[in-house]
């Protein structure tokens, strides 16, 4: 069995970033969820990849970091050597070593040297993509 906040991302694949001036309604509501609707004034330019995980977690009953940031997850929770379903993960986003990504681990990709994220912000879409295990700094 899944963990509550990973069911909840599920529902959420596929909305997407509006272009131009406009922001998805979606994701504003993922700023409020998150606690951090004085952050980007809910809009969908800013990376919001924090705020989604905030805003699943929310929504299952579980405080998240309260943060805008990717690496604030680093601070939070318990790290695990080994990722399990549902697992916050923390990427590096290179060349930037102070910025990173956020989502949740769903399993190992196809490509040993790949993971399987769940995660808004990917693409300017909640989506599934593979990133490289090379960039994983905390499960």
């Amino acid at each position: 069995m899944e963990p509550q906040w990973l069911s909840c991302a599920r529902d959420e694949v596929g909305v997407r970033e509006i272009p131009g001036p406009a922001s998805n309604p979606r994701i504003s509501e993922f700023w409020k969820r998150a606690g951090l609707t004085g952050v980007a004034s809910g809009s969908d330019e800013v990376p919001w990849c924090a705020a989604f995980v905030g805003a699943m977690l929310a929504q299952a009953g579980v405080q998240g970091s309260h943060k805008a940031n990717a690496r604030s997850y680093l601070e939070w929770g318990s790290e695990v050597r080994s990722p399990i379903l549902g697992a916050v993960v923390v990427l590096s986003r290179p060349p930037v070593s102070w910025q990173g990504h956020v989502g949740f681990y769903i399993g190992s990709a196809i490509r040993q040297d790949r993971v399987l994220v769940l995660g808004g912000n990917q693409n300017d879409v909640v989506s599934v993509s593979e990133f490289l295990t090379s960039r994983v700094i905390s499960y």
